[in-house]
């Protein structure tokens, strides 16, 4: 029911293309009627009334011109309905696409990136026949048999009558076996998604595959998930031509049925020949539509089965836009936010519990206060809620419980697009996309100039190699950084948080994984970025902890000791196992 209310809803987007088009397919099927009965005439002044060409040539031309304007009716109807489906794929692809992007990254990393690209290319895709062919083909199956009956009543009610009873027997028997075909092809559309969600991780991971001889065998999976998901296909196919063909054998029976009768009143000098012979060119065209919505019903189920999965996606909740804030305890600057008491920016953590999964709490009961230009060093296991810390702050989740303060106002009142204006993010593996260097680095600021993108690199220690390639500046990266080395890519993201020039600094181990050279020049921009800054840190390493002014030490969503590296290591014993065993390498994972 849900599915189908939401493919109800999309037609509001062209419902004036939708209208036209089943308009327009009407009027060609009336004018198919009056065919007809220009025909039947000219058949019947042939045979029994002996007319010549030129008694005959007047409803020749007529015909003629109701063929031209029928096949002008029937491409601007079937035009009208392809642009109705070509809008609604356009809104539902922005809506999907803004959806997944709303919904940020904690959340639609839990799906595939697989499963969610088929949805956005070929679901959508399936829904073009949906909306172009099957629901016309509905509305003509609801408008031209009736139409046809009010014709053919007047002229032969037994004929009517046979047409009016067996023309409910196919949409019955479409029914029926459409119930199995649609349950069939909802499964198809679940392998599908899995099948794109494996091949996507296999090429993803092809790498690893090769160094552990893994590819061979993981060839081998590919071909049997693709042979599963032929066969499948194929057991749906076999399902719908067995609906095409009852389709097909019932209209033959209604028609013969009318045939025989007609023919035998005619024996019997019951029925005129016109009469007949309309009545027989007309028992086709009603059940045109018919057939042609069970040709169609396929269009139907993949269009289903792919909304399906659209529902999935649209049903995850969206932390959505936070209401405006009062705007005058915060001062914009330079892209940076201060207050007059000072420099960087305070925040409080007041009785944050989180949870991403029920009953699994990732923060609980969290409570810390840091202080305007401090730097703050987050450490504990993997799953003690550092991370959890990071997305609040970045706006990806939202808390339901506690409240988060940011200069003793409330971060909830803050609109998400501005207060994300105020925070500079590097994480351990940044992202660089498709396109010049230079690109890159304006992601920090939009529209900044040549001189501000150098200087951001130059603060990033990243213009010497920047400007030893062949375009310098303009030269083009491949997706994800390709061609460039980890250290470079850090420091293009670097460049980034300098362009940006935001109050708040939040760092996980950006240094961490790399050589001295590149680390040496990192941990240097980073103090330098550092400076009149707030600073989180999601902390690996022990020289960075001992750098920090307050470190923050995380156990099962809570803080366990908090303090400088003196007062933890005379005061927590938890602390000190952890430094005395991991000294100058990776602390925690």
């Amino acid at each position: 029911m849900i599915t189908r209310n939401f493919l109800k809803e999309q037609k509001k987007t062209s419902s004036h293309w939708l209208r036209t088009a089943i308009g327009l397919g009407l009027c060609s099927s009336l004018l198919l009627i009056l065919q007809a009965w220009f025909l039947a005439n000219v058949i019947n002044s042939v045979i029994f009334e002996q007319a010549k060409l030129y008694h005959i040539q007047g409803w020749l031309w007529l015909m003629l011109i109701i063929f031209i304007v029928r096949a002008f009716l029937t491409w601007a109807s079937n035009h009208a309905a392809f642009q109705a489906a070509a809008k609604i794929k356009l809104h539902l692809r922005d809506r999907i696409h803004r959806h997944i992007q709303a919904v940020g990254p904690v959340h639609s990393g839990r799906e595939h990136s697989g499963a969610n690209v088929n949805i956005l290319v070929d679901g959508i895709e399936a829904l073009e026949n949906y909306y172009a062919l099957y629901l016309p083909a509905i509305s003509f199956v609801v408008l031209i048999p009736p139409a046809i009956l009010i014709i053919i009543f007047p002229i032969d009610w037994i004929s009517g009558l046979v047409l009016l009873i067996t023309a409910p027997i196919i949409p019955f028997f479409m029914i029926m076996i459409g119930r199995g075909a649609e349950k069939l092809n909802k499964k198809q559309w679940r392998k599908l998604s899995r099948m794109s969600s494996h091949f996507l991780d296999t090429i993803q991971g092809l790498t690893t595959l090769k160094i552990f001889n893994a590819s061979r065998r993981e060839a081998e999976m590919i071909a049997k998930v693709s042979d599963e998901y032929r066969e499948h296909t194929m057991s749906v196919l076999r399902v719908a031509f067995l609906s095409s063909l009852l389709l097909e054998f019932f209209s033959s029976i209604g028609i013969a049925l009318v045939a025989v009768l007609i023919g035998f009143r005619l024996l019997h000098g019951d029925m005129t020949f016109l009469a007949g012979f309309f009545v027989l060119i007309l028992a086709p065209d009603f059940y045109l539509p018919l057939r042609n919505m069970g040709t169609h019903y396929h269009a139907r189920m993949d269009g289903i089965g792919a909304a399906e999965q659209m529902v999935k996606i649209l049903a995850i909740p969206v932390s959505g836009d936070r209401g405006q804030g009062t705007g005058d305890r915060i001062v914009s600057a330079s892209h940076s936010v201060y207050l007059s008491s000072g420099t960087g920016m305070a925040i409080t953590f007041k009785n944050i519990t989180f949870s991403y999964e029920k009953d699994r709490p990732a923060l609980s009961g969290f409570n810390l206060n840091i202080q305007a230009g401090e730097r703050v060093a987050l450490i504990g296991e993997s799953g003690a809620g550092k991370s959890t810390v990071v997305n609040l702050l970045l706006g990806f989740v939202q808390s339901k419980e506690g409240k988060i303060f940011i200069n003793n106002h409330d971060l909830s009142t803050i609109p998400l697009v501005r207060w994300r204006e105020q925070i500079a993010w590097l994480p351990q593996r940044p992202y660089l996309f498709h396109g010049t260097i230079a690109d890159n680095i304006r992601m920090g600021k939009h529209g900044a100039t040549e001189e501000e993108i150098k200087d951001a690199a130059r603060l990033a220690n990243c213009d010497e190699f920047i400007e030893k390639m062949a375009d310098g500046y303009l030269s083009h990266t491949g997706e994800g950084g390709l061609g460039l080395s980890g250290g470079q890519i850090q420091r293009i993201a670097l460049a980034r948080a300098f362009l940006k020039d935001a109050p708040l600094l939040i760092l996980d181990e950006a240094a961490a994984n790399l050589g001295r050279h590149s680390e040496e020049l990192i941990e240097k921009s980073i103090d330098l970025l550092a400076k009149d800054r707030t600073v989180i840190i999601i902390a690996h390493r022990l020289h960075t902890i001992e750098r920090a002014e307050q470190i923050v030490v995380m156990e099962q969503g809570r803080i366990i000791a908090a303090g400088s590296h003196r007062q933890l290591a005379e005061g927590s014993n938890v602390y000190r196992q952890m430094t005395s065993s991991y000294k100058e390498t990776i602390v925690i994972s």
